[in-house]
């Protein structure tokens, strides 16, 4: 995991796909390969805890087996983080899918793409500067977005910060 931590995950996609061509298929596979560390190592660092709580250990003094201690006790305590993570990653994906688009190795140009709308409206700027306006803040928006969900979910899913609310 920290070989994949060592390279930024947008220049290994920008690898990959241009290796394997451009394409919805190898734009996801890319992503994914370099996405994935994050989460495994949030996911290992939960596990890691969690494990050593007292509701575990208890469990285990009354008999659970291991698949039962794992999925009653420890991947419901553990999912909250992730369900955070992987809203505020797509965030991070919708920009590293324009970016890739914009740079022509993002999906083929019947499909529609916001970063290839932003790099075809690139040459117009100063007579059309809608054509960059538009793409540009429906990114802004769709990140901000999903930074906000992100941010309300960690909220909502926080059991301490419902409980300091007096919620």
């Amino acid at each position: 995991m920290n070989a994949f931590l060592s390279f930024p995950g947008i220049l290994l996609a920008i690898a990959f796909v241009a290796f394997l061509g451009p394409g919805v298929f190898n734009l996801i596979l890319a992503l994914s390969i370099g996405g994935w560390v994050g989460y495994a190592r949030l996911v290992r660092a939960q596990v890691l805890s969690v494990r050593e709580r007292e509701f575990v250990e208890a469990a285990r003094a009354l008999g659970a087996n291991d698949w039962r201690v794992i999925t009653r006790h420890i991947l419901p305590n553990i999912i909250q983080p992730v369900i955070v993570q992987a809203a505020i990653g797509m965030a991070g994906a919708v920009l590293a899918e324009a970016t890739m688009s914009f740079l022509g190795l993002g999906v083929p140009p019947p499909t529609a793409s916001w970063g290839s709308m932003l790099n075809d409206g690139r040459s117009h700027l100063f007579d059309a500067p809608h054509l960059v306006l538009f793409p540009a803040a429906a990114v802004m928006l769709a990140v901000l977005s999903f930074n906000f969900i992100g941010d309300a979910l960690r909220d909502y899913l926080d059991p301490r910060s419902r409980i300091e609310a007096g919620l």
